[in-house]
């Protein structure tokens, strides 16, 4: 029995030495790449021109996430093909930490899939820094609309029709998922200058609906233009709670219920920050640690709030394996898929 004790004491002793080795050996990874960031100067860049909503965005995170990385990070504007340029320029730089960028996740993701002629990135081996925010998509009709519910669209004897401004801009792509998913028979116009032009066409009576971000949906609506049918998606929307969702509205199959889980994971991606291939993974643990301190930092989620630019932070590791779902995942019959309901338009 003296033994049995003695034994467990070493065993006891052996854990804890072990115990304090590992923290003492994270202290000093954390340590050294502290040292590493002091005095130096991290860019972060935004793949379009100044005052656009990325880079609002870019520069209102900017010196909190330099804060924590105990660095000075400055925005730095690179607009060319709608961020890809910028994203192209990213995988081929250092991978030394000292950059990284604030990038439209869905376009990305959609223009890497399609074969979009230019890009040379593969969101699926970028490394990850989380999510900055997402916003669930929603379906919107102008107030006297007869298309109330998916239901009634559904039974119309002719086209519904939506608005976009190009053939991969959110609305038009999002209105296409939408009509393939429920099988409805739609039109999509493309040619406007965007969601504001397509509200207003639906007031008009132009167009029927359309397919935009809540945060852009909470504005039509609180307005008077419009009002909501469905959130396409499963996760609810902060500003339209009792709005129901896509699933709890249609009856959808399997496949049907893949293309508006594919959707939504697309739009999950939203604004995310990516740094480059290839990052020494205890300086990437450090990279992410501060970017995750800062964007959950309660003072700059209320800063977001009051301006409308709302972080929803999620971390690193979800972040890059919805876009591994997207783009290195998907079958080769689903990105065929993909692409065919795209050319619809």
């Amino acid at each position: 029995m003296k033994k049995l004790f003695v034994l467990r004491g070493l065993v006891c002793a052996l854990a804890s030495t072990l115990f304090l080795s590992a923290s003492l050996s994270a202290h000093a990874d954390q340590s050294e790449e502290a040292a590493f960031y002091k005095g130096k100067t991290v860019r972060l860049i935004v793949g379009y021109g100044p005052g656009g909503g990325y880079d609002v965005y870019a520069r209102m995170i900017a010196s909190d996430i330099g804060k924590h990385l105990g660095a000075n990070v400055i925005v730095e504007n690179q607009p060319g093909a709608g961020g890809i340029t910028a994203l192209n320029n990213l995988t081929t730089l250092p991978p030394d930490g000292l950059a990284m960028m604030i990038v439209n996740g869905t376009g990305a993701a959609l223009a890497q899939l399609v074969g979009q002629t230019g890009v040379r990135y593969d969101l699926g081996k970028v490394e990850h820094l989380g999510t900055v925010s997402a916003s669930p998509w929603v379906w919107l009709v102008r107030n006297d609309s007869p298309y109330k519910t998916p239901n009634d669209a559904l039974k119309a004897n002719k086209d519904v029709m939506w608005g976009g401004s190009g053939p991969m801009d959110g609305l038009s792509d999002g209105a296409a998922f939408t009509c393939e998913a429920l099988k409805m028979k739609c039109r999509v116009v493309m040619g406007y200058g965007g969601s504001n032009e397509v509200a207003l066409a639906i007031t008009k009576g132009e167009m029927d609906s359309m397919y935009v971000s809540d945060t852009s949906a909470n504005n039509y609506v609180k307005g008077g233009q419009l009002i909501p049918v469905a959130v396409i998606g499963r996760k609810k929307s902060r500003f339209f709670p009792e709005v129901k969702t896509i699933f709890d509205l249609a009856k959808l199959d399997k496949d049907e219920e893949w293309l508006f889980d594919f959707r939504a994971n697309l739009e999950a991606l939203g604004r995310i920050l990516v740094t480059t291939p290839k990052v020494p993974t205890q300086r990437l643990t450090f990279m992410r640690a501060a970017v995750k301190a800062a964007l959950t930092d309660p003072e700059l989620v209320a800063e977001g709030e009051k301006t409308q630019r709302y972080l929803e932070f999620e971390d690193a590791q979800i972040t890059e394996k919805r876009a591994q779902s997207i783009v290195t995942d998907i079958t080769p019959a689903q990105r065929k898929r993909v692409v065919d309901i795209l050319a619809i338009k």
